[in-house]
């Protein structure tokens, strides 16, 4: 199964294949397009009367002399002015018809965008925690904004004005030709230069934008890391570092940004040159040809009007295309992004699974996050149902590895995962998470409120549940303390709480969701003594829940734990309950002495709990 990774997740992509994978989007709104493509192609035709209209007042009010009689023509006044207000009406009716074409498209555009976004959300929620972590926040955030914003450009502008302006383009040349071949022809030549130029412009400006986008992911993501831990850039005082080191990224924005400048200033001033130069050659010709007697000087006006709809379209198509590398480029990104496929899936055969009895078996598991650096090694032990087990070891042993491959956050390379006698990889991942509770050392709260945060907004979840899951974990001690109680908002993070606080709140979030087994990764890691002998009251009445697995340095945390097993270097080097390691005096004889070297090893549980 491919694996994401950020470097190398630019495949370059034709256009053909992104407007193929982009229609997908569009295609729901197909036929509400189609009457927009209609609006578009009635709008053309009154933009081209207005010269033709143009032509014929011009004809009218051109004095005219009798042939027999040599006296002059009076101007028909009424014909004047119901032509005149027929031009009034083309223009009227132009107006509404851009106006109810552009709410047209910007509900097609803006319903095509929502879906991708849907779409990239959901595909980035589906990714496993080994691709997230291979992906800076900043450059996902960059993809579900900016990349999105740039399509939505495209859905509801870019790709409809160059639809457009070709349409007007085939138009005006159609008409130019029946109205007289040869001013049409002298005009018609400076076509294969726009599109050899336009061609070539839209090569650079592709390639250019590529290295814009990139270079914004990389100073969103530079920015997300750094605002979040700007707290320990004061601290080491690396302020002026990391401001060089953003000087740096700004001047590659920079240098980018004025390179799109610089492509685009040759190419736009350039096609106003041939726009100029075409008027000049209309003139020379058209000037031949009423002193030849084959034109007039109102037919004459009217190709310099239908000039400036011919180049206009041109000049907007070259704006069309700096859009629409915008959104190509963004739109590969995406697709590079949605082609990624999630390295942890449901199988086809999966089952869905409503409550576990917490039976867990590890058989000959090996696991590496890189290839060949194993991380546990023929790892094979088996926890009964409501039993309590602690897992202790150095930093890097495999302890909490193991947790993560229990809840699948990654995919054992060796052996297999049992919980009540079914590999975890035949359990649909949602029904397996569902019943797993996980409170871990790093407690995320999200903006909101208390409540929010322990329900996750699930409105299924009652107010009583809420305050009952609060009490079995001693939450309510101070959450009562706070003015809004349940409703106190929760800044970014949880920052206005403590980390006893938070991971009291991660308890009552574990308990409202009610599982069958509980993961503890380390959630005693970070808090007082005074806190932590609330959390130890908390964490005896959850090991009544059911089957529960604790990671824990503290051995205060793991002492009534029914089997504790010590790992070092993804090996099992002993186990047992806490009585039973102490009398083997190994490896956890050894980490109890460091840890209360000033203390008498205890000859029962209940005396370690005195003595702590």
């Amino acid at each position: 199964m491919a694996s994401f990774s950020y470097e190398n997740s630019d495949r370059k992509m034709s256009d053909i294949e992104l407007i193929k994978k982009t229609w997908k989007f569009i295609a729901p709104f197909k036929f509400q397009l189609l009457f927009a493509l209609f609006l578009m192609v009635v709008m053309i035709g009154f933009d081209l009367l207005n010269p033709l209209i143009s032509e014929e007042i011009l004809r009218l009010l051109t004095i005219q002399v009798d042939e027999v009689t040599g006296e002059k023509i009076a101007i028909d006044i009424v014909k004047v002015l119901i032509i005149s207000g027929l031009y009034f009406v083309t223009i009227l009716v132009h107006s509404v018809l851009i106006y109810f074409n552009a709410m047209l498209l910007q509900r097609i555009g803006q319903s095509a965008i929502y879906n991708l976004r849907m779409v990239v959300f959901e595909h980035i929620d589906s990714l496993s925690v080994n691709q997230l972590n291979e992906i800076p926040v900043g450059s996902l955030v960059t993809r579900v904004t900016s990349d999105t914003n740039a399509l939505c450009d495209l859905f509801t502008n870019t790709i409809v004005n160059l639809i457009k302006n070709i349409f007007m383009l085939i138009a005006v040349v159609i008409v130019m030709f029946i109205k007289n071949w040869l001013l049409a022809l002298s005009i018609f030549i400076f076509v294969p230069i726009i599109f050899v130029s336009t061609f070539i412009f839209r090569k650079y400006s592709r390639a250019n934008y590529r290295i814009v986008r990139k270079n914004f992911s990389i100073m969103n993501a530079f920015l997300n890391e750094n605002i979040s831990g700007m707290k320990i850039t004061q601290i080491f005082n690396q302020e002026e570092r990391k401001k060089n080191e953003f000087i740096e990224l700004n001047n590659n924005i920079v240098k980018s940004r004025h390179r799109d400048v610089k492509i685009f200033s040759i190419y736009r001033p350039f096609i106003s040159l041939l726009n100029f130069v075409a008027i000049g050659v209309v003139f020379i010709v058209g000037v031949s040809e009423i002193l030849k007697g084959n034109l007039d000087f109102p037919a004459v006006y009217a190709f310099y009007m239908f000039i400036s709809r011919l180049f206009n379209p041109v000049q907007q198509i070259a704006d069309s295309f700096n859009g629409l590398q915008r959104a190509f480029t963004s739109s590969e990104r995406l697709y590079n992004l949605l082609e990624t496929k999630p390295e942890v899936l449901d199988r086809e055969d999966a089952v869905e699974i409503n409550n576990f009895e917490g039976k867990i078996e590890f058989k000959n598991v090996w696991f590496a996050y890189k290839e060949d650096n194993w991380i546990l090694k023929d790892v094979s032990f088996t926890i009964e149902p409501k039993q309590v087990v602690a897992f202790v070891g150095a930093t890097g042993a495999g302890k909490t590895t193991i947790l993560q491959l229990i809840v699948r956050n990654y995919e054992v390379q060796k052996g297999e995962i049992l919980i009540d006698g079914i590999n975890v990889n035949n359990i649909k991942i949602e029904s397996l998470r569902k019943n797993i509770g996980q409170m871990l050392q790093d407690v995320f709260l999200f903006s909101g409120t208390i409540k929010s945060n322990i329900t996750l907004r699930d409105e299924d979840i009652s107010d009583e549940e809420v305050k009952e899951a609060c009490e079995y974990v001693n939450a309510d001690t101070f959450i009562n303390k706070q003015e809004h109680g349940l409703d106190e908002p929760v800044q970014e993070r949880g920052e206005n709480f403590s980390s006893g606080q938070r991971q009291l709140l991660s308890f009552a979030r574990t308990v409202v969701h009610k599982p069958q087994i509980l993961i503890l990764d380390e959630a005693t890691a970070n808090i007082d003594t005074e806190t932590e002998q609330v959390i130890q009251q908390s964490l005896l009445k959850m090991m009544n829940i059911g089957t529960m697995l604790i990671v824990a340095h503290r051995l205060s945390t793991i002492q009534h734990s029914d089997n504790i097993i010590c790992l070092q270097n993804g090996v099992i080097i002993e186990q047992g309950n806490h009585q039973e390691l102490l009398k083997k005096r190994g490896y956890y004889y050894n980490l109890y002495r460091l840890q209360f070297e000033d203390q008498e090893v205890p000859s029962s549980p209940l005396k370690l709990q005195e003595n702590n």
